[in-house]
């Protein structure tokens, strides 16, 4: 019983210690989950977000960095949802760029993080697929639509338990945004048919 007070000092130390990382984690993981949803905001606008995907970016390392002796802390719910975050954004970025998409190993994420965030996207190109079709331009909306529908196919391939990777609720919401897509834009395209059909009668009166 000597040397228990040394013991003890010993485990409150490296307590101490995790605790400090975990509050940093937390602070760091915010930072990561704001900068990711800023630049998807500013995407839809139009903005360049260049310089907000490189923050996030170098914030990811950090928090890499940060966690490299303490890697039970990387799977918690706070890091995975932020690193689900950026891989969203990314994704949506290289998307509109026509870039080729970025791997795991690129973006410093896990591939349970890159897989959920693959199926956050779909949610993101419905969002420039209305745009488009707001703006009548049925044919840019169906190109969203054909990237949706082949994010879809790839998320389709993972059929492995939740505890592995909880893909089937992304799965389920993308083929529902799927299917409403679909159906405006094939809406759409009877109407712009339509409108077609009625200028060329017009043009022969």
């Amino acid at each position: 019983m000597k040397n228990l007070d040394d013991v003890i000092s010993e485990i409150e130390g490296r307590l101490d210690e995790k605790d400090e990382v975990r509050e940093l984690t937390i602070k760091s993981s915010r930072t990561i989950a704001r900068l990711s949803g800023s630049a998807i905001q500013a995407m839809h606008r139009g903005h360049d977000v260049g310089t907000a995907l490189q923050e996030t970016r170098e914030e990811i390392l950090k928090l890499r960095s940060l966690l490299k002796d303490h890697p039970d802390l990387y799977h918690t719910g706070t890091v995975e949802n932020a690193m689900q975050e950026a891989g969203e954004a990314f994704l949506v970025h290289a998307i509109l760029e026509q870039d080729p998409l970025p791997s795991p190993k690129e973006l410093g994420l896990t591939d349970t993080a890159y897989l959920l965030g693959l199926g956050d996207v779909v949610g993101e190109l419905r969002r420039f697929a209305l745009e488009h079709l707001r703006r009548g331009d049925v044919k840019q909306a169906s190109g969203y639509l054909e990237k949706m529908e082949r994010i879809l196919d790839s998320l389709m391939r993972f059929d492995y338990p939740t505890a592995l990777v909880a893909l089937k609720r992304k799965q389920d919401v993308a083929r529902s945004l799927i299917e409403k897509t679909r159906g405006e834009v094939a809406v759409a395209s009877r109407s712009q048919e339509l409108a077609d059909k009625l200028d060329a009668v017009r043009e022969k009166l």
